[in-house]
């Protein structure tokens, strides 16, 4: 896997964020605590993927 595939695996991860943030304000009310919640936990995804995929760049940087 490349350091280019999680840098955009990580931006897919945000439109799928606001995608789920989005349609948690269409459900009813009693599952939009949990539909809330499954948004914001994919929102914590971006950051940790775009961090390995930079760490798979440096990576291969200092082997050549």
């Amino acid at each position: 896997m490349r350091s280019a595939h999680l840098h955009l695996a990580s931006l897919a991860t945000v439109g799928l964020c606001v995608t789920l943030w989005v349609r948690a304000k269409t459900v009813d009310q009693e599952q939009r605590g949990n539909a809330e919640r499954r948004a914001l936990f994919v929102g914590l995804w971006p950051p940790t993927l775009w961090l390995i995929g930079d760490s798979l760049d440096s990576a291969s940087d200092l082997l050549g």
